[in-house]
């Protein structure tokens, strides 16, 4: 996989979510005010289902950074924007970020993050150190989603007889 992301739970309701393939790495700041977490999964889901374009944000106030996700086939073109508040458009950001990726490794490296998050911290103590539950349910539509366009088709001639 040339892609990698690992949330860190700095100190209360903060998270530095550092960014990663095979070129350039990028550290973007999250900010418990908003579900952060859950837009990024929900993202991403989105993503992985077909959609062409979908987008997380997270609040650092008042800093925001922006993911922009845009699907070509299989592949997806990821853009990781800081902007200096959450009015401004798109493009008044900086890029700290840009790759093209494969569904699959997208999605694996988001899997393994949260994965990551939870073997790390547990159920209560992100709780304790976030403020907010763990986004187990946009966790489990992910690897849900993913499972579901991984298996193979059915093959037609097999329910004809």
């Amino acid at each position: 996989m040339s892609m990698s992301i690992h949330w860190q739970l700095e100190h209360f309701g903060w998270a530095n979510v550092r960014v990663s393939d095979e070129n350039i790495e990028a550290t973007a700041v999250a900010s418990y005010v908003t579900g952060a977490p859950q837009y990024l999964l929900r993202a991403v889901t989105d993503i992985v289902r077909g959609l062409p374009e979908a987008r997380a944000e997270f609040e650092a106030e008042p800093t925001v950074y922006r993911w922009l996700f845009r699907r070509q086939g299989n592949e997806i073109d990821i853009r990781l924007l800081e902007v200096a508040n959450y009015d401004l458009p798109d493009s008044s950001g900086i890029q700290l970020w840009r790759s093209r990726q494969n569904v699959w490794a997208l999605a694996a490296s988001v899997c393994i993050c949260f994965r990551d998050v939870l073997r790390d911290y547990g159920f209560r103590g992100y709780l304790d150190q976030w403020g907010h539950p763990f986004p187990r349910t946009e966790l489990e539509a992910l690897i849900s989603v993913t499972r579901q366009l991984a298996q193979p088709p059915a093959d037609p001639e097999q329910h004809s007889h």
